[in-house]
């Protein structure tokens, strides 16, 4: 059982780091707003339990908690992220979980914005890739 002001954590036990993609959409910047200077990046996750992660971010949210990603850095050091919004959704593989993250600006410098990315991303798609 979580105390108020601890966050719900979406936890990445093992596997690679995530990729964090920069979001071309201007609605996740007015969804976060503030002193710090952040970007918004989305992360895809593969899920076995995508309807339970998605209740208890949900919970978490109606009680006034954050949401956080726990993940492995490419040292393997655990990190955390705020989860700003989130999306579920089914592939071919299964659940895929979208994550739209807050970045500090200098996590946001170091995602590869060179790799062909699609400007034509549509979150209302069922398959966001």
């Amino acid at each position: 059982m979580t105390t108020p002001m601890e966050p719900e954590l979406i936890t990445i036990i093992e596997g690679p780091t995530p990729d964090f993609m920069p979001h071309p959409h201007g609605w996740v910047q007015s969804v976060y707003e503030g002193p710090e200077e952040l970007d918004i990046a989305l992360c895809q996750l593969r899920t076995g339990n995508g309807q339970d992660i998605v209740e208890r971010c949900q919970r978490a949210w109606d009680e006034g908690r954050s949401v956080r990603l726990d993940y492995p850095d490419d040292m393997r050091l655990r990190q955390q992220l705020d989860v700003v919004a989130l999306r579920l959704t089914k592939v071919d593989a299964g659940d895929l979980l979208l994550l739209w993250l807050s970045v500090p600006t200098e996590v946001g410098e170091m995602v590869d914005e060179g790799e062909d990315f699609d400007d034509d991303f549509d979150p209302d798609s069922d398959v966001p890739f």
